[in-house]
């Protein structure tokens, strides 16, 4: 049997429920709302409490262990660069070699690649070093190239260094010719410097026959006369047309292949 109280607290409870089922819609929102929100402060205080327990998870970790964790990141990190820079250089040399397989097919050349080291400072367009002298191979007079064309030739060699003599110096003439269109034939001439000393990717074709006529964007190659140079390696393309020099020949600029300014590797043709 129930108690007095309880019969009361009963009676209370059902009449309270009778009551919201017949408040209306609006109403009784409100008062879930109203409900709800005596609740907020608990789930508030459970989120700190879980953000203060995963705080104090991270401060338990011992300083040296994060000290050890930093170093192995570290010595990771440059690991990584290390590898990446090995990767890039690698890559670097299978660019160029490709490039000039592309040349090879006609002449099966051996090469040597080589760093250049050095420029003379007082012939900074005209004369480089490389990192490879007798104890390589080399000897004076090989050619000098790059993927895109003709560097030049190897002028004097020391053990372990050789110093290397650009196009458009004086000192390294080139037999050259121009390939016409159409034309199994073309013009020859010689490279014989700089054509302007304010431009030193430019350099003059001289020699050419009186009544030679180029044409801007014709290609021009060695020629292989001199036994210097194999035939067929880029050395430019004539920039404008042809003009009769004071001496009777015929002229013609050249714009230059290979980037004679910002030679970081190149390769030397040793047979």
């Amino acid at each position: 049997m129930l108690k007095r109280p309880h019969l009361i607290a009963l009676g209370l409870v059902v009449l309270l429920t009778l009551i919201v089922l017949n408040l209306p819609h609006h109403a009784t929102n409100q008062i879930k709302l109203a409900i709800g929100s005596l609740f907020l402060p608990l789930f508030g205080l459970s989120k700190s409490s879980q953000q203060i327990i995963g705080h104090a998870s991270d401060t338990l970790l011992p300083r040296s262990e994060l000290l050890r964790q930093n170093e192995q990141l570290r010595r990771a990190n440059q690991e990584l660069q290390f590898r990446a820079t090995q990767a890039e250089a690698v890559q670097r040399e299978n660019d160029q070699f490709r490039a000039l397989f592309g040349w090879q097919k006609q002449s099966l050349w051996k090469v040597r690649l080589a760093s250049v080291i050095a420029r003379d400072p007082a012939n900074w367009w005209h004369i480089i070093r490389i990192d490879l002298g007798t104890r390589d191979g080399m000897r004076p007079d090989l050619p000098v190239i790059t993927s895109a064309g003709l560097v030049g030739k190897i002028s004097t060699v020391g053990l372990t260094d050789s110093q290397v003599v650009l196009i458009g110096n004086p000192d390294c003439k080139v037999a050259a010719i121009v390939e016409k269109p159409g034309e199994r034939n073309g013009e020859s001439g010689v490279i014989t410097g700089v054509s302007s000393p304010l431009d030193n990717t430019l350099v003059t074709l001289s020699f050419l026959s009186s009544n030679s006529s180029l044409k801007p964007g014709e290609f021009v190659r060695t020629w292989g006369e001199g036994k210097i140079f194999p035939p067929g390696i880029p050395i430019g393309q004539v920039v404008e047309d042809s003009h009769l020099s004071e001496l009777g020949y015929t002229e013609a600029r050249v714009k230059l292949a290979a980037d004679l300014g910002a030679l970081e590797e190149v390769w030397v043709i040793i047979q």
